[in-house]
């Protein structure tokens, strides 16, 4: 974390995006053991402790983000209880890194399951639970739909089944090691609906024929500027990925760019009308925020699947 002072606002039951914890460490410059939210029910130190989370402070954090910033992305390593600097240094070496792992099956849910069936509901959407955030559920069913959630290894057949368009969500690590989902995905593209955010994002690039790559340092943090192309709008996001898609592989496909990365140039959105595709890879339904992009998902979103805003 950048910021020099972590946990102050403490920890509580109502914020949430995600079952639990997925982080492997914690590294802060100055841990606040004590917390002043009203809302909190417990700090940061037991919070991580009750996750299993090593977390270490004491370190010029924001050094390390220039560090990483010259040198790209890098494998790292902390421990807690005493291991050897030799025997670290061994499971850093084996460490695998990023590029080549799916790791969207460990974090997705198991079990289909319906998070929100109103009885007017507008339309019906099947989400592919890459590392789905509840935010992204909780904006589809202020829009007024039917919402369905499915393991990311379930098949397209499922998706499309009893539902009107399809939502690929966020997740982690290298789309380019998820052949089994764009095989999916390829069999909704044509026939239903199709939308997507970060690795969804990158999942319906491929789909389409474009190549994803591994960014330097990856896009990181709240406060990301990115253009709409279509609107000239600048707005601020968040991002928090490691890959990105090639654009030409985009236009070649008969897609249309519609949003740029301004820090970097890369391709930050995307729409193929014919084909009824949009996808963005940051986060619209951030939260808490920034809420620049919000109206992507309530408007954007919903009118390529056909549903009036």
């Amino acid at each position: 974390m950048t910021v020099p002072h972590v946990g102050n606002y403490g920890v509580n039951t109502d914020d949430p995006e995600s079952e639990k914890v997925w982080v492997s460490g914690y590294i802060v410059r100055e841990l606040s053991r004590r917390y002043s939210s009203h809302r909190a029910s417990e700090g940061l130190d037991r919070y991580l402790r009750e996750a299993g989370v090593p977390g270490i402070q004491g370190i010029d954090t924001r050094a390390l983000v220039r560090h990483l910033r010259d040198k790209g992305a890098m494998k790292a390593v902390i421990s807690t209880d005493g291991t050897s600097r030799v025997d670290l240094e061994k499971q850093l070496a084996e460490w695998p890194g990023m590029s080549g792992r799916g790791l969207v099956k460990v974090v997705s849910t198991k079990k289909r399951y319906l998070y929100a069936d109103p009885t007017d509901a507008r339309a019906s959407v099947a989400v592919v639970d890459g590392g789905v955030k509840r935010n992204i559920l909780r904006l589809l069913k202020t829009a007024g739909l039917r919402v369905e959630v499915f393991p990311c290894d379930s098949s397209a057949e499922e998706w499309m089944k009893d539902n009107d368009f399809v939502f690929l969500s966020n997740g982690p690590g290298d789309p380019a090691a998820l052949d089994d989902m764009v095989t999916e995905i390829k069999k909704v593209i044509g026939h239903k609906p199709i939308v997507g955010i970060c690795l969804g994002h990158q999942l319906l690039g491929r789909a389409l024929g474009a190549n994803t790559f591994k960014l330097g340092f990856g896009h990181r943090g709240a406060n990301h500027p990115v253009r709409d192309l279509e609107t000239g709008r600048v707005e601020i996001t968040s991002q928090n990925h490691g890959f990105c898609v090639d654009t030409a592989g985009i236009e070649a496909a008969g897609g249309v760019p519609t949003h740029i990365n301004l820090n970097d140039k890369t391709l930050a959105g995307f729409k193929h009308e014919q084909l009824r595709i949009a996808a963005v890879q940051f986060h619209p339904e951030a939260s808490p925020g920034p809420h620049d992009s919000a109206h992507l998902v309530l408007e954007r979103f919903l009118e390529v699947a056909g549903v009036s805003a």
